[in-house]
C-alpha cells in the first residue's frame, strides 16, 4: 500500500502521512477500510514500528483516521475538512512552478518536463 523512500529528505512518518492523505483525496480509501497495521508495515519496510505509530497517531489527531481498542485502524467517515486531491497537489505545484522559475525555464519547457515525467514516472 505505501511506497517508502529512506533516501528522501521526508521523514518516513510524513511520507505514510502524505500517502494516506493522497489515499483518502483520491477515493483509493473510503471511511470503513481498514489499514495495515503497525506491525505489517513495519516488516514489510523494515522501519520502526514507533515511526509508523506516529504517523498513524498524527492522522487520527486530524480526524482522518479512527481507532478503536482491539480493531485495526479504519479510516474515519468523511468530514468537511478533508481535502480534494486538487487541493492538495496545489503546494506540491507552487513548488514545482517555483522551482521552475528560479531555473529560468519558460512554461512550455517546464510543460514538457511534467509530460515526460508523466510517461516516465520514476520512484525518486
Amino acid at each position: 500500500m505505501f511506497v517508502l523512500n529512506p533516501h528522501l529528505p521526508t521523514p518516513i512518518y510524513r511520507q505514510i502521512q502524505d500517502q494516506v492523505r493522497r489515499l483518502i483525496a483520491g477515493g483509493q480509501l473510503a471511511p470503513g477500510d481498514v489499514l495495515p497495521s503497525v506491525r505489517e508495515i513495519a516488516e514489510a519496510h523494515a522501519v520502526n514500528p514507533m515511526t509508523i505509530s506516529k504517523a498513524y497517531s498524527l492522522l487520527e489527531a486530524e480526524g482522518l483516521l479512527l481507532r478503536q481498542r482491539g480493531k485495526p485502524m479504519t479510516v474515519a467517515a468523511a468530514s468537511a475538512h478533508h481535502r480534494s486531491p486538487q487541493q492538495q497537489l496545489a503546494p506540491l505545484l507552487n513548488d514545482l512552478i517555483m522551482a521552475a522559475r528560479q531555473l529560468g525555464l519558460t512554461d512550455a519547457e517546464l510543460q514538457a518536463a511534467l509530460m515526460t515525467a508523466l510517461q516516465n514516472p520514476s520512484q525518486e
